[in-house]
């Protein structure tokens, strides 16, 4: 069976939201622990957001983290995706991946452990310029297909 090598990053982003959710998981569990909190005593209803101002920062961090994995990275697969059923697995759209992959794992390491926005920030630009450059290929590929540009 043959498959486009651009689904390779996708299948790892989605791996590394996996781990960052582990680790939020020990984060917050150890957390919890500090805070008193169990099963039997979180209210009905009760969400993450409501830890935000008693649990200590550091703890909420990587479920901040896992939170941002599960927002503009829904855009880089559904694209990544579209790339991979039109057949452009070119090495500039891999490179992009891959890129975008390896900046939101940086990202990820980042804002999960010292989060200074300041190097957050720039991590976060280069990701989504690999995204915009995705798009861009995907759209320029329907102008020329659809359209005959």
């Amino acid at each position: 069976m043959s498959y486009s090598p651009l689904l390779a990053p996708v299948v790892a982003l989605v791996g590394w939201t996996l781990v960052v959710m582990l680790w939020m998981l020990v984060s917050r569990g150890r957390e919890f622990r500090r805070l008193g909190i169990n099963f039997s005593n979180i209210p009905a209803g009760g969400r993450g957001v409501d830890l935000e101002g008693r649990a200590d920062p550091k703890a909420q961090w990587k479920s901040h983290n896992y939170n941002h994995l599960m927002e503009q990275p829904t855009i880089f697969y559904a694209i990544v995706i579209s790339l991979a059923l039109m057949g452009m697995d070119q090495p500039i759209n891999l490179w992009l991946a891959w890129g975008y992959v390896a900046f939101r794992v940086i990202h990820s390491l980042i804002q999960c452990t010292s989060n200074i926005v300041r190097f957050r920030l720039p991590v976060f630009a280069l990701a989504s310029l690999c995204l915009f450059g995705l798009t861009l290929h995907a759209g320029l590929r329907i102008l020329h297909d659809c359209l005959g540009w």
